[in-house]
């Protein structure tokens, strides 16, 4: 398409009369709103939730979490997050969160608040004394044994086993893989046998 010298010059003529006049932004500006997270504080983080370990940005000012959003930039979820991810800034503010961990004495009908250490303490002592009550190092099974004239017969053995049948363990989705390897092989290091996860329930 051709432009002639007549049209090339009206049009250049126009655009520096729109020019000289000005673009006023005020109007505009006074009902526009605002980003919140113009003066936060962004940091990066993982989704606590699954295993999968999705990108998070988090934005915070003066202390207080105020907004939480996919990480465009994270090579597993390019900025994308289901609905548990979307709502992970009710974990911090949550008017219904538990901030301690809550104790019922047995027996007992009420809940009562106690501090983080006397609870790890208490799950710690009960843990460990469990352990010891129950902790088998041999185990006797009836095996089959080969005779040196061909027969086999049925003959109770010894085996080290090593392990504790009172304590079970449950894992968590919440806890991206390389934590659930670590504890499930800190929970076998105590003698578990049963170890299931939540996700295979």
């Amino acid at each position: 398409m051709g432009v002639s010298r007549r049209d090339f010059l009206k049009l250049s003529g126009g655009t520096v009369l729109v020019a000289s006049l000005g673009v006023n932004l005020n109007p505009a500006k006074a009902y526009a709103q605002e980003l919140r997270i113009k003066n936060a504080k962004q940091t990066t983080t993982v989704c606590p939730y699954c295993s999968v370990g999705c990108g998070i940005i988090v934005y915070q000012e003066n202390g207080k979490i105020i907004n939480t959003e996919g990480d465009p930039d994270h090579p597993i979820s390019e900025g994308a997050l289901c609905a548990k991810g979307s709502s992970v800034i009710q974990l911090v503010n949550n008017e219904t969160r538990v901030p301690k961990p809550l104790y019922r004495e047995p027996g007992g009908t009420a809940w009562k608040q106690v501090e983080w250490d006397w609870a790890l303490d208490r799950i710690a002592r009960l843990v460990k004394d469990s352990r010891d009550k129950n902790f088998k190092t041999v185990k006797k099974a009836k095996v089959k044994e080969k005779q040196p004239d061909g027969t086999e017969i049925m003959v109770e053995k010894e085996f080290v086993v090593n392990r504790t049948d009172s304590i079970a363990h449950i894992g968590s989705a919440a806890l991206d893989n390389e934590e659930c390897f670590i504890l499930q092989k800190l929970v076998r290091s105590w003698g578990l046998v049963y170890v299931e996860h939540q996700a295979r329930i």
